[in-house]
């Protein structure tokens, strides 16, 4: 459980203000070697621009940069990074979508999560989206989260947002948070931890391209 990345229980408007890097501790004085970066939400109503997420996937967003609503990062500004470097770009864009809401996803947000997939794709980036709050959609995976590919409830929802948004569904990882529990619980972890290893190996595949990449003529 990471208590660093604050959170809000309410969807009166976007918690997270700054772009925000999250590092997990490995040892004493070490840490594993991926980062995550927090940004403001699309919505509902005031959300971040398109055009910060895609300069922030292009590493041209410096850490603490407060969002607005109303305006990009311009160029003179102190938090627009000139120069960046590999280690500033994103190599896996997460979509993190409460399962609670698929239903309820205004045109806005789709519209803006299908630019900015537009862009990341442009990029070379891969995409793929957290279903979170899987047990509060169907009391069968809250009675038992092992029925999490059992339920065609929840494979019914895990469609609905491909197709609106357009990530295939073995990018579309569903997971359950911890809201209530104090201890760590080995059928979450499970979920969480897959989703994980997943975006680890796409970040992977999109760092090896980028140093690598393989140049192919098809022809009929």
């Amino acid at each position: 459980m990471y208590t660093l990345a604050l959170a809000n229980n309410t969807f009166s408007s976007c918690f997270t203000k700054k772009y925000t890097t999250y590092k997990i501790k490995k040892g004493a004085d070490t840490f594993y070697p991926f980062v995550f970066n927090d940004i403001m939400g699309l919505g509902p109503t005031n959300g971040v621009q398109v055009k910060d997420v895609n300069l922030a996937m292009k590493g041209k967003v410096k850490e603490g940069y407060k969002f607005n609503p109303d305006s990009k990062l311009s160029k003179d500004d102190q938090f627009y990074n000139k120069g960046p470097t590999n280690n500033d770009k994103v190599h896996v864009l997460v979509c993190v979508i409460n399962a609670t809401t698929v239903s309820q996803l205004s045109e806005n947000i789709v519209k803006k999560i299908r630019e900015i997939r537009k862009e990341a794709t442009d990029l070379g980036i891969p995409q793929v989206a957290i279903l979170t709050k899987i047990d509060q959609v169907c009391p069968e995976i809250k009675e038992d989260l092992q029925n999490v590919y059992k339920v065609n409830y929840l494979k019914e929802k895990m469609k609905q947002f491909s197709v609106n948004v357009g990530i295939p569904m073995n990018c579309i990882f569903p997971v359950k948070n911890y809201d209530e529990e104090i201890n760590l619980d080995d059928d979450v972890d499970s979920l969480i931890l897959s989703a994980l290893r997943n975006i680890i190996n796409f970040g992977d595949d999109c760092i090896n391209f980028r140093k690598n990449p393989s140049r192919a003529v098809m022809s009929k």
